[in-house]
Order: C-alpha cells, then sequence, then structure tokens
C-alpha cells in the first residue's frame, strides 16, 4: 500500500510504551483468557467484555504507569495506522454524504500495547484488535499482526493490518447507523445459536464494508495487496481456527463466519463499492 508522504488523520492516540506495574484490574487473567476465545479481531467488546469483567470483580487497582521511547519500526508503524485511519475518514466522510446518512462522526483510533483501560472495561492484548461502543474508539495492540503470521498462517503485509483496521471501522459505521443497536436487542430475544448467528452476520457486514473501503482507495492499493487481505481473512474464519485449535468444527458456535464467507462478503464489498449492497442478515438469517 502506497501510503508514505500523504495525509495523517489526528484521531489518532498512541499509548504504545505506556506501562503498568501491578494487576490491570481484578480477574484481569480470565478475562484475557475468555475474550481470546469470544473473539479473534473484530466484534464489539462493549458486548462481550463488560459483562465479563463486572463477573470476576473487575475493580481498578492502584497503578504505576510508565514510559519508553517508541523505536524508529514503532513511529513508522505509528505514522502507517495514522495514514490508514485518515483513508477510511476520507472514504466514509463522502459515503455518508452520497448515501445521505448525514455527517460522519471520525472514530478514534488507540494504539496499545499489552493491555489498555477502554469505556467498555479493561483488556489485554489477548482480544485482538476490537472496537469499543462506549467512546467509539478502535484498539489495537500492532503485536497481534504478527501473531496473525506466525499462528493463524496469513501471509502479513501492510495490507493485511490494513483490512483488520478497515473492518473494526465497519463496526463503529453500524454503531451510528444503529445496527448494532438492533442486533444487541435482537440477540437478547435469541436463542444462543440463533444470537450467533446475528453476530455472524454483523462481522460479515464489517468484512464487507471493509472491501468497500478498499474499493474507493484503489488509487493507492499496490499489487498484492487484496491477496493479503484475503489472506487475513482466511485465517480467521471460525472454521479455520476450530479446525486448527479443536480439530474439529461446529458450525453453531461460529460468532464471525467461515473463511469463505469472510472473503466472500469483504471481495463483494471490493467488487461494487456500494455500501447498499452489503445486507448480510437477509443473506443468512432468511
Amino acid at each position: 500500500m502506497k501510503w508514505k508522504g500523504r495525509r495523517k488523520s489526528g484521531n489518532l492516540e498512541d499509548r504504545r510504551g505506556m506501562g503498568n506495574k501491578g494487576k490491570l484490574a481484578a480477574g484481569g487473567g480470565v478475562v484475557a483468557v475468555v475474550v481470546i476465545l469470544l473473539q479473534l479481531f473484530g466484534g464489539e467488546t462493549g458486548q462481550q467484555l463488560a459483562p465479563i469483567i463486572e463477573q470476576v470483580g473487575g475493580g481498578q487497582t492502584t497503578q504505576q504507569v510508565t514510559q519508553r521511547e517508541l523505536t524508529n519500526v514503532e513511529k513508522q508503524m505509528g505514522n502507517f495506522m495514522a495514514t490508514v485511519l485518515a483513508d477510511t475518514e476520507d472514504v466514509w466522510n463522502r459515503l455518508f454524504r452520497e448515501n445521505n446518512l448525514g455527517d460522519y462522526k471520525e472514530p478514534t483510533m488507540v494504539l496499545f500495547t499489552d493491555a489498555v483501560s477502554t469505556g467498555c472495561g479493561n483488556a489485554t492484548a489477548a482480544s485482538g484488535p476490537f472496537y469499543c461502543p462506549a467512546g467509539q474508539k478502535v484498539y489495537m495492540d500492532l503485536a497481534f499482526f504478527d501473531e496473525l503470521k506466525t499462528r493463524f498462517g496469513a501471509k502479513g503485509g501492510d495490507f493485511a493490518i490494513a483490512y483488520v483496521t478497515a473492518h473494526e471501522i465497519g463496526h463503529h459505521i453500524q454503531t451510528i447507523t444503529g445496527t448494532s443497536q438492533k442486533v444487541r436487542q435482537l440477540q437478547q430475544q435469541s436463542s444462543k445459536t440463533e444470537a450467533n448467528k446475528l453476530s455472524v452476520a454483523q462481522e460479515l457486514q464489517a468484512d464487507f464494508y471493509a472491501g468497500v473501503w478498499a474499493h474507493h482507495n484503489k488509487k493507492h492499493l499496490q499489487a498484492g495487496d487484496i491477496e493479503e487481505a484475503m489472506s487475513a481473512a482466511n485465517a480467521v474464519g471460525d472454521d479455520a481456527i476450530q479446525r486448527r485449535t479443536r480439530g474439529s468444527v461446529n458450525s453453531d458456535s461460529f460468532t464471525h463466519g467461515t473463511s469463505e464467507q469472510r472473503m466472500q462478503w469483504f471481495m463483494k464489498g471490493y467488487n461494487t463499492g456500494d455500501m447498499k449492497q452489503g445486507d448480510t442478515f437477509s443473506a443468512l438469517l432468511n
């Protein structure tokens, strides 16, 4: 992806290099284990993380904050993330106007290392990148992308990171358009299996929005970028993860969609560039 020398977003909050001595919160270890089972990038952590923290007594402990100087590589990655975020702002500001959706409320991206305190509760890097509706912020520990390659077999590359970023921005779009609230209401009235299906539809729509963004950002793409995104989507499909971790697949427990579905909906967004064609709910639930 061509990104150097271009506009960087001012909506990026860089907390990397900041560390906390002592425990992040009571029960933090339990939270880390549960969250990584619930999601591997994507999803609105506000639905999942806060209740878990409440159950394990997630009261804050006194923390001593330490800080170190970022390396040149880390600084460059911060510039890259600020540029990708700016690209999402440019695309979605225009698409909201064109689709008569009012003003696009730009989210904040928070870069962190190891652990972070959010409006949805405390989280560790084990949760993967996530979106918190409270405060409308995307949280990312960039070390996740090393694990995406080494543990989950994705190709890696800068556009894999851009795809994940665009997916999380997709959850922001669902929040400000009211989709997320409707999904939560339906899930409260549904069985566990049906609630999971709604979650899959929501996640696939975020993949679709990521594809729409890539379509409208083509002038900054390079050869191999879409293949990097597809490799990442393939690696984090529910079926691929379950096969790798359990040795078997249970479709009723899917929450994000299969590898094929994630790639398919991203490509539909990329090929059409039309955010109106992302009704994953009708496609999956009818």
